[in-house]
C-alpha cells in the first residue's frame, strides 16, 4: 500500500480550504485518508500563525513509516524544518517545440540566402 501525505480540499467555491491528511494513493483526493495531520488555509497571509497547522510529530512518524508528501506538502514541511524537497529542473522543458524548430531553421536558411546575393 502507497501511502501519500497530501492536501485534501474543503471550503466553499473560490475559497479554499485544505486538510493535510495520509491516504493511500489510489483513493480520491477528496476521499478516504488514513488520519488527519493539520490544516492549510491558503487564503491567509503568510505570516499568518494559523495558516499552518501541522502535527509535525505525526508527520514524521508517517514518513518514517513510509508516506510520501506530494509536492506541495513537501514544500510546507520544509518551511516547518521537517525535511528537505528535492530541487526540480527540467532545461528541456523551455526548449521550443518540434515545429518551432523547424520554422527557426527555416528562417535561418531565408536570412543566411537573401545575405549572401548582397555580398
Amino acid at each position: 500500500m502507497s501511502l501519500k501525505i497530501r492536501l485534501s480540499r474543503g471550503g466553499a467555491k473560490k475559497r479554499p480550504f485544505y486538510r493535510i491528511v495520509v491516504a493511500d494513493s489510489r483513493m480520491p483526493r477528496d476521499g478516504r485518508f488514513i488520519e488527519r495531520l493539520g490544516t492549510f488555509d491558503a487564503l491567509k497571509k503568510k505570516d499568518d500563525a494559523t495558516r499552518l497547522v501541522l502535527d509535525v510529530e505525526k508527520a514524521k512518524a508517517w514518513m518514517v513509516k513510509g508516506a510520501t508528501p506530494s509536492d506541495r506538502v513537501a514544500r510546507l514541511l520544509e518551511t516547518l524544518g521537517v525535511g528537505q524537497r528535492e530541487k526540480r529542473n527540467n532545461p528541456e522543458k523551455a526548449l521550443p517545440k518540434k515545429k518551432a524548430q523547424e520554422r527557426a531553421a527555416t528562417a535561418a536558411k531565408a536570412a543566411e540566402a537573401a545575405a549572401a546575393p548582397a555580398a
